[in-house]
């Protein structure tokens, strides 16, 4: 079974949900035949590189909130992230363009590490001190690096604007054919969709529901192991008569 999920990393909400969803698959009893793959969902797409603002001004520009709001809404935000173990920053961060972050991570995920990338984007982004968006493309080297990834090779997608930025803009739509106006968005099989960072308790349902539901393949012309038809198994190809 796969499940694709639409995130961006400035959205807390991704951050907590990817917590909740992990919960409810580390417990899921077909885990090892789950694959999830993530996919890109810019909740600022027109925002360029390099324009970069407090967290809390975004917000009440974006949403005409006041001031003593948005804190409100941060202060909420990392009580819920603290419920799931993860370190969250209520004061002092800031918000800009993830367009590049999203072409290293469809870069990480060629190599076998789009997981671990985001993981590491989401902790450096919410939880540390140090800006992903104001110290330039050195910072998400050095994430990437510690992702597993190659420094240099990192290093190179992000001075070529154009490397996977066709795979960024594909995903984004191809989440609004899915009918996604916001994130997260989980997908499982193309059958089910969750909205939101729902408790782990949604997402168990989900997945148990999508599983037992998976269409099962009803063979034609009979089964090759009874009825003779040539074919190949374990123990060897059957040679003509």
């Amino acid at each position: 079974m796969r499940v694709e999920i639409w995130s961006d990393i400035a959205c807390p909400w991704c951050y907590v949900g990817k917590a909740r969803f992990e919960k409810a698959l580390a417990a899921f009893p077909h885990r090892d035949q789950v694959e999830v793959v993530h996919r890109s969902f810019e909740l600022d797409p027109g925002r360029a590189k390099g324009d970069t603002v407090d967290v809390l001004t975004m917000l009440t520009k974006k949403y005409g909130m006041s001031q003593a709001q948005a804190q409100a809404g941060e202060d909420n935000l990392g009580t819920q992230a603290a419920a799931e173990g993860l370190a969250y920053r209520t004061r002092d961060r800031d918000h800009g363009s993830t367009f590049d972050m999203h072409r290293l991570l469809h870069f990480a995920k060629e190599r076998g590490r789009q997981d671990e990338l985001l993981q590491i984007l989401y902790r450096a982004n919410f939880a540390e001190e140090r800006s992903v968006y104001t110290e330039g493309d050195e910072r998400l080297v050095e994430l990437a690096v510690e992702a597993g990834l190659d420094g240099d090779a990192a290093r190179e997608v992000l001075a070529d604007p154009d490397r996977y930025a066709d795979e960024v803009r594909a995903d984004a739509r191809e989440a609004a054919q899915l009918g996604a106006n916001g994130v997260p968005f989980f997908v499982l099989d193309r059958a089910y969709g969750v909205s939101g960072a729902q408790p782990a308790e949604v997402f168990t349902q989900a997945l148990t529901q999508a599983w037992g539901e998976r269409p099962v393949l009803k063979p034609v012309g009979g089964d090759a192991a009874t009825d003779g038809a040539q074919a190949c198994g374990p123990d060897g190809c059957a040679l003509p008569q």
